[in-house]
């Protein structure tokens, strides 16, 4: 079966299911993506792994992975979701020590905060693309459209975060860049990576 790759395309707060995040995949060569139900720990790792310039103040549990990993030259080469069993997403992280390669089981969600923490590539395979995937269309203004207008509560999700994101940013419209600083330390140190990710981008466009 042939493989086909994958990218981050983006990540949103489920109101569908309690405590869930929607991970949205998209291969590389192509226009389909690939919908992902997980957890909030997972979507606060995987978030804070993509936010390059928001480093927490303690090591994460997939931070703790890598560090183990490097002190024993273990590397990640590729992450593969390989089954998909009524409508669950199962991964495999393919590792290499001393050139001996290993292939051990894992969640999705945890093979891809692994996988960007080695930038190992992800990939899965092209039946479960066919079965799983969803094709949006290419126009931004369109696939706007389509995400509001989709039956898939997933989607209802993203335009959810949509709404949600451009409410924050109005408040931070009237932040001074001081107050902005002061509100990125404090959302970092409570670990409340996605507000510091709002608030580091308030700062970045001023």
């Amino acid at each position: 079966m042939s493989l086909v790759r994958l990218n981050i395309k983006g990540i949103s707060y489920s109101q569908t299911q309690s405590g869930a995040y929607a991970l949205i995949l998209s291969e590389v060569d192509g226009k389909r993506k690939l919908p992902i139900v997980i957890g909030a720990f997972e979507a606060q790792s995987i978030a804070i792994a993509l936010e390059k310039e928001i480093e927490p103040p303690r090591p994460l549990t997939h931070d703790l992975f890598k560090s183990f990993s490097d002190r024993f030259d273990i590397i990640v080469k590729q992450v593969i979701i390989h089954k998909l069993i009524d409508g669950v997403f199962y991964a495999s992280l393919v590792c290499e020590r001393n050139e001996v390669e290993e292939i051990i089981d894992a969640r999705t969600s945890d093979a891809i905060a692994l996988a960007l923490r080695f930038a190992a590539p992800i990939f899965t395979y092209k039946t479960i693309l066919e079965k799983a995937g969803i094709v949006l269309k290419n126009d931004s203004e369109k696939q706007e459209n389509d995400l509001s207008s989709s039956n898939d509560p997933i989607f209802d999700d993203l335009k959810f975060e949509k709404e949600k994101v451009e409410s924050n940013k109005d408040s931070y419209d009237t932040k001074t860049i001081d107050q902005l600083h002061q509100l990125l330390t404090k959302a970092v140190a409570d670990e409340d990576y996605e507000v510091a990710a709002k608030i580091r981008d308030e700062i970045s466009k001023r």
